[in-house]
């Protein structure tokens, strides 16, 4: 499978910036998801690798070969998108063997391709039925056998997943995952849903107004943000907005709040001097009705208690801001109660203010 090269890519639609000057590789065999808010670029850089939109600047690789000017019939990519797009005229054999069709393949190929895809995508038997007849998970698992059955160099999912109820939405994620693994095909997923794409990413590009802004493995890009748009979009966190006062050899930065809290934090490319942001993960705070020894101990208040189940979260007021903070189990502590907070100094992050 190819290697995907996003060069300088830029597109307008009259005075809106839809993507700007972005920049990507994607490896042979990867899946990578694009990940931002709605109005963010995601699905327009989408449609300009697929052909479907031209781009004002930049082009296009697939394996170092230039595809910009070709349509999207020459590109032998897969699409799924977010309406799945079935002919409700056509049955589900039908509607996957569009594409073959089209290409004029015999016809006994046309049905051995078929059948191979049915029994990959678990819809043995149901071939002869009609979309209306299907539920939306199994409609989505047609969309996604007529994108495959073409066998295409790159595979390319607009939040496939978007119509469909909470559960069923989880347990596709797993059936796309070990599908993109089993064929090893190269895979764009746009999506806005971050546990989506923690789930399925090899790495996650984060969009914003039509830029990267970061690029990383889920781990990576959840454990060091490179600034506070990326620490707030994805996961939870409490953003204590300082300065840096001191920046060791080790990377460990001490950084003064707004409101006095001297907080010692990991430094993701941020300097002495520097106005940042400290992201505080709810789990990276350890909540005591008794004093805590060691760094980062402070003294709060409960506002509020959320009991989910397996889990409780407060809102604990701490200076002028609010942290949230979450307990394993049942209730703990109580609305009004006073508590010691610790902020583990090797989770908590500080991070760049966002530029734009």
């Amino acid at each position: 499978m190819p290697e995907v090269y996003l060069e300088g890519l830029t597109k307008r639609f009259s005075d809106v910036v839809a993507v700007d000057n972005l920049t990507l590789k994607i490896l042979d065999g990867e899946l990578i998801t694009l990940l931002g808010p709605s109005g963010c670029g995601k699905t327009t850089t989408l449609r300009i690798v697929a052909g479907f939109t031209r781009p004002d600047k930049g082009r296009v690789y697939f394996d170092g070969q230039d595809v910009t000017d070709l349509p999207p019939e020459r590109r032998n990519i897969g699409m799924v998108f977010q309406n799945y797009a079935l002919w409700p005229h056509m049955t589900v054999f039908d509607n996957i063997a569009f594409g073959l069709k089209v290409r004029k393949l015999p016809k006994d190929e046309i049905r051995r391709r078929v059948r191979e895809v049915l029994e990959m995508v678990r819809l043995e038997g149901l071939e002869r039925r009609y979309p209306r007849q299907l539920s939306g998970g199994q409609q989505q698992r047609v969309a996604l056998a007529r994108a495959l059955v073409i066998e295409p160099q790159v595979l390319l999912l607009d939040e496939p997943l978007s119509n469909l109820d909470a559960k069923l939405r989880e347990e596709m994620r797993f059936e796309i995952k070990e599908l993109q693994r089993k064929l090893k095909i190269t895979t764009i997923y746009v999506t806005h849903d971050q546990a989506e794409a923690m789930v399925l990413a090899d790495r996650i590009a984060v969009m914003n107004r039509g830029r990267i802004i970061q690029v990383g493995s889920p781990d990576e890009i959840y454990s060091s943000p490179t600034n506070e748009f990326v620490a707030q979009f994805i996961g939870i966190t409490t953003l204590i907005e300082g300065k840096v006062r001191d920046l060791t050899d080790e990377g460990v930065a001490l950084v003064e709040s707004e409101d006095g809290l001297l907080i010692r934090a990991r430094a993701i490319n941020v300097t002495k001097g520097e106005r940042v942001k400290v992201s505080v993960r709810p789990e990276h705070v350890i909540m005591s009705r008794t004093p805590l020894s060691g760094e980062n101990v402070f003294k709060g208040e409960v506002e509020k208690v959320a009991y989910l189940g397996n889990i409780t979260e407060y809102r604990v007021k701490l200076g002028k801001w609010i942290l949230r903070v979450q307990n394993t189990g049942s209730r703990l502590f109580k609305e009004g109660e006073k508590v010691y907070l610790k902020l583990d100094p090797f989770n908590i992050v500080a991070v760049k203010l966002c530029e734009y």
